[in-house]
């Protein structure tokens, strides 16, 4: 028997796999497509997609805020930023160069689980983070945040965020490859910038 709590889970993660099929160019997505260039299978189009996400700048960040919201629950927030910054040099989950006002993914996903958590302790955990974070370097948080506090929520691995990650953007770079397939193979996509330099 599915629990209302199990259930909330699986309408936000449906909801999270929605927002990030799909994000243009990232990183993931470029290797992705040039691998498809190179007319690789499918298969090795996903497998090259997967390998930016290993790193904390893109994809692999929600379990690093899987333990500060961890901290935070144990510790405070101001003293789990503290750490955070100290380790990170910057809070996990907060920022993002595209969204300078604030991820809109990251909007949607943390208004439902704060609607559907609404008396989570986790969730006072996580607006403290935000709310301390803000005080700092009024970064807003991004959609690392909101998975890293979804797996929280969920009761989920710390790096179940990343896992959620590459299974959506996964069936954005199939469809990448798939439109990269109907491209001439192996084309040259940039410039190369030469600029003189004297002496």
């Amino acid at each position: 028997m599915v629990t209302s709590e199990e259930a909330r889970a699986v309408a936000i993660v449906n909801a999270a796999l929605v927002l990030l099929a799909d994000h243009e160019l990232a990183t993931s997505t470029m290797a992705a497509r040039i691998a498809a260039s190179a007319r690789s299978d499918v298969f090795s189009v996903v497998l090259t997609g997967m390998g930016p996400l290993a790193g904390p700048l893109h994809g692999s960040a929600s379990g690093l805020v899987h333990q500060t919201l961890a901290d935070a629950a144990s510790r405070g927030a101001r003293a789990a930023v503290a750490t955070a910054v100290e380790r990170h040099g910057s809070v996990p989950g907060f920022g993002h160069p595209l969204y300078p006002d604030g991820d809109p993914r990251a909007a949607l996903l943390l208004a439902q689980l704060a609607e559907g958590f609404a008396d989570a302790p986790e969730i006072d955990a996580a607006n403290a983070v935000m709310g301390a974070v803000d005080l700092r370097s009024r970064a807003k948080p991004n959609i690392d945040f909101a998975l890293g506090l979804l797996s929280v929520l969920a009761h989920m691995p710390s790096d179940a965020g990343e896992a959620i990650f590459t299974i959506a953007r996964a069936a954005g770079w199939v469809a990448h490859a798939i439109e990269e397939y109907k491209e001439p193979a192996l084309r040259f996509r940039g410039r190369a910038v030469r600029r003189h330099f004297p002496g």
